[in-house]
């Protein structure tokens, strides 16, 4: 039986995001490129410890951001300034500097990193309808 009638959440059309859901995205944004400059000068200097810290980290930062929002886009945004901060820090300079070093341990960040952001990304909350508008479980 479908629920799709006009008093459910799927008929209803998209509102544009308020002024301080659009604020708290763009804090997760920064602090998602924060904890990638972190987690970056981390996992090296610490191994194998450093990289768990930076990982776990990570993806505190992006379930955090989905909890607090109660949206999946409160986990991308952090995800996206993450992966944008880590990706800019790989490139090399004119001068020949680089943050990440070519070892094992710099690709298990970038990778676990971006494996964290998608896992955590899809688990979390989705839209759901109110607390009384359904049966669940019956």
């Amino acid at each position: 039986m479908s629920n799709d009638g006009p008093g459910s959440l799927l008929a209803q059309p998209l509102r544009p995001p308020s002024v301080g859901r659009a604020a708290a995205h763009v804090g997760l944004l920064l602090l998602g490129a924060v904890t990638g400059l972190a987690g970056a000068l981390v996992q090296a200097a610490w191994f194998p410890g450093g990289l768990l810290l930076a990982l776990a980290g990570a993806a505190g930062l992006f379930l955090g951001g989905g909890y607090a929002t109660r949206s999946r886009s409160g986990a991308v945004a952090p995800a996206a300034g993450w992966i944008v901060a880590v990706i800019l820090l790989t490139t090399t300079r004119p001068e020949g500097d680089f943050l990440f070093g070519a070892g094992g341990g710099s690709y298990l960040f970038l990778l676990g990193g971006m494996a964290l952001a998608v896992i955590c990304a899809t688990v979390g909350a989705g839209r759901q309808p109110a607390a009384g508008s359904a049966r669940l479980g019956k």
